[in-house]
């Protein structure tokens, strides 16, 4: 053994070529941490120290390659001052290009996913075989971030401006075939023949048949653009990306802007260029707040994880209420393999039901994400029906009928008398309470609520809801189900609204005493959207619908009277008085056209201007700021008396709840971070402000007390 580690050993293979293998102990996958670091830093120099060394093959004794950095260890290297945080970046980077600079050839065999920091080993070697089963990328921009070992470098000029660009700003990744084909690797083998493949290379290069210092020479050089093209290369990409980027995101034009720098410079000086342009963004707030969601959706996955001991097997599931909720629920169980069947009383029910799927799934034929086969099977896996025939096989029943509690209470008692007697039955209820809707069970123990959210397709969010007499195994097994579904599902204690809507509708609260005091609602969208949001609040209240609107306010109302309840006119009360319901019958605060593909486009209509004029009570002078605040400043408090109500157990939890249950926008990380990055004591101060407009904008004793002790919610 040439050199043994936790993380890495170098052992004699045959006639002086060495493997050097990644197989961090005590982890499942490998990942670039402080020890792994050191360890590949001892590893290099017993490799450069042994004079019968000839060759190396780079190899994985894990299932992954390298998964990329421990982002773990992020979050206290960015708060390092700048010139740490530099140094300590170029001595990572050194280490990678004493083993690039190694005075014999080197071979990597990427044997499973290859990311970020992974991908960055792989590039310093001079050749890179790759199984057919792998996957490479550089993922950094969904971080906030931009490769920062080297990757910025050497992807250029290995692939070229153009391919690394699009690499680098996607943060996409890659397959085999795709890498081959741009050249970001040198072959591509079946797995089981990944090790005789990576042997054969280092011999070539060995024995002289490939010249490993010619292909290893561009790596080390300047780019091979002359000034015209650098500009079309540069100038042409970086308007590209800011486009698709959007402001809100810096990382993948910080990205280009950096290679455009480092182009004219060799290997060691541009590797610097990339280590200041790092430490620059990572200490930006986006990237705090993107790594945090990061490490809370791992924290999500990990409790969502837990209940499988718990979990029955679901084999065969069943939705009540076809339509379009319905259709989409059926689809998402189906398109992930778990049969389905779906029941309504009536015909054209099913009937649209099972459009809402084809359509889907002619969707996804169309993108080329699923074969004519495999829709054939998904489609079959639907099982339409008017009858509770075959309920007696069935693991668990999602019942998603009309948002009446009376017509909920008569079919979940209905349906209880037709399934076996350890079959789960959820609620997908938007706002009424589980424990309300279980008193009309025999079987209270093994209902909860699993709401989903529209577009099912889309929005990767689940709720499961805790009633009073709710089992755990009831829970287990819809958390399993939902991630079967391929989706995220966050356990939440039961109250009106749940975690979600009882966010969200004290933010169109907010938008609705901001109409009061004259803001015109077009503004409020676009100052909204600006902020981050997908669509303002009107657009928002639109595609929901006025009346699921009207009837949710209705419910917060009744279970938060002292804040929730509002006795004046509002700005919905009128659209929904004046049948305005939004996209689904063409009017609400907008107009809606049909656009060349068929889909609703919003024109503004005067006639909602007329409608809302006796609404607005008096004319205040409100700055984009003040908007923003009346809209932030109740979702974020109610967000704050979820958590302390005990409604959901974690911060990371709750936020993530409204990143992927409503948009929020995932470069503030979330409602508690974004008071976080505020500061608990400035937010509180900020609310008092608004204090005249009610309980709302009333902060809670307990945040009062964290702002007085300086706590956060984060660390």
């Amino acid at each position: 053994m040439i050199y043994e580690g936790k993380a890495i050993t170098v052992k004699a293979l045959e006639s002086g070529i060495v493997e050097l293998n990644f197989d961090l102990k005590g982890e499942s996958v490998n990942k670039f941490n402080r020890l792994t670091l050191n360890d590949l830093r001892q590893a290099v120099d017993a490799i450069k120290a042994d004079a019968s060394v000839k060759g190396v093959i780079v190899t994985s004794g894990k299932d992954v390659f390298i998964v990329g950095a421990d982002i773990t260890e992020f979050v206290d290297n960015f708060k390092l001052p700048d010139e740490e945080l530099v140094a300590g970046n170029l001595e990572a980077n050194k280490i990678f290009s004493d083993f690039e600079d190694l005075g014999v050839p080197t071979v990597v065999a990427i044997n499973g996913i290859a990311l970020g920091g992974g991908f960055e080993m792989c590039m310093a070697a001079d050749y890179r075989v790759m199984s057919t089963a792998a996957k490479v990328g550089l993922p950094e921009v969904k971080l906030g971030i931009y490769p920062g070992f080297g990757g910025t470098v050497r992807l250029p000029r290995l692939i070229g401006v153009d391919n690394a660009v699009e690499w680098i700003a996607s943060g996409k990744e890659n397959r085999a075939e795709d890498a081959l084909k741009v050249h970001a690797v040198d072959a591509v083998v079946a797995p089981e023949k990944l090790q005789e493949a990576a042997l054969d290379l280092v011999k070539r290069a060995i024995s002289g048949e490939l010249d490993y210092k010619a292909k290893r020479q561009p790596k080390l050089d300047k780019l091979k653009l002359n000034a015209i093209e650098q500009m079309m290369a540069f100038e042409t990409t970086k308007a590209f990306v800011a486009g698709q980027a959007g402001p809100n995101y810096p990382a993948p034009v910080e990205a280009i802007k950096t290679i455009q720098k480092a182009a004219n410079f060799g290997r060691d000086k541009a590797i610097e260029v990339e280590a200041a342009g790092f430490v620059k963004l990572a200490k930006t707030s986006v990237a705090q707040s993107l790594v945090g969601l990061f490490l809370s959706d791992q924290e999500l996955k990990k409790k969502a994880k837990a209940y499988d001991k718990q979990a029955r097997d679901v084999k065969l599931a069943a939705v009540l209420g076809a339509g379009i909720m319905g259709g989409g629920i059926a689809y998402q169980s189906a398109v992930k393999g778990t049969p389905i069947l779906m029941k309504d009383i009536r015909e054209e029910g099913i009937q649209m039901g099972l459009d809402e799927a084809s359509k889907l799934l002619g969707k996804r034929v169309e993108k080329g994400r699923l074969t004519a086969d495999k829709m054939a099977q998904a489609l079959n896996a639907i099982r339409p029906t008017m009858s509770y025939g075959d309920f007696g096989n069935v693991d668990i029943v999602v019942e998603a009928v009309v948002e009446n509690p009376k017509v909920k209470h008569a079919v979940l008692a209905e349906v209880e008398g037709h399934v076996r007697e350890d079959a789960i039955i959820a609620s997908n209820t938007s706002t009424i309470s589980i424990s309300y809707l279980a008193q009309a069970l025999k079987r209270p123990e093994n209902f909860c609520g699993m709401h989903f959210f529209n577009p099912v397709h889309m929005m990767p969010l689940v709720e499961v809801i805790r009633g009073e007499k709710t089992s755990e195994t009831a829970i287990a097994t819809t958390v399993a189900y939902a991630k079967k579904m391929g989706k995220s599902p966050v356990v939440v204690n039961d109250c009106p609204g749940f975690l979600v809507n009882r966010v969200l509708f004290p933010y169109f609260g907010g938008f609705a005493r901001a109409i009061a005091h004259g803001v015109d609602f077009a503004r409020a969208d676009k100052v909204m959207e600006k902020f981050g949001w997908p669509m303002g609040p009107a657009y928002l209240m639109d595609v929901v619908g006025m009346d699921t609107g009207h009837h949710g306010r209705d419910v917060m109302a009744e279970g938060f009277p002292d804040r929730m309840k509002d006795d004046t006119r509002t700005a919905v009360d009128v659209m929904y008085d004046a049948n305005r319901l939004g996209q689904k019958n063409g009017k609400g605060f907008y107009a809606y056209e049909m656009d060349k593909k068929g889909k609703p486009k919003k024109v503004v209509d005067p006639e909602a201007y007329e409608l809302l004029k006796p609404v607005v009570a008096e004319t205040r002078e409100l700055s984009d700021e003040d908007i923003i605040n009346y809209m932030m400043i109740p979702l974020c408090l109610e967000t704050v008396r979820c958590l302390e109500d005990g409604i959901v157990e974690t911060a990371a939890e709750a936020d993530m709840g409204l990143i992927y249950g409503i948009g929020f926008p995932p470069f503030r990380g979330g409602a508690l971070r974004y008071i976080d990055s505020i500061g608990v004591a400035e937010f509180v101060a900020m609310a008092d402000k608004y204090a005249d407009l009610g309980p709302l904008y009333h902060p809670t004793a307990k945040l009062r007390e964290m702002a007085a002790n300086g706590q956060r919610f984060y660390g």
